[in-house]
């Protein structure tokens, strides 16, 4: 399973843009050749509208 790498929060599957969106970082990691790319350097930001408009519930920490 694959978690963002910055927060480990879960990552939504973007199937029509091909990547994987972290909704809490505002990140959108690309997957080129069916593989995912889950370097921050290589993510784009997402759009205002694309991310949630609350705080993050991230994973990892209890």
């Amino acid at each position: 399973m694959l978690v963002c790498p910055l927060c480990k929060g879960k990552l939504k599957y973007d199937r029509e843009a091909q990547e994987l969106h972290c909704l809490y970082d505002g990140l959108a990691y690309p997957i080129r050749d069916g593989i995912p790319v889950m370097l921050p350097e290589e993510a784009r930001q997402l759009d205002a509208d694309e991310k949630l408009p609350t705080s993050p519930g991230r994973m990892g920490g209890a």
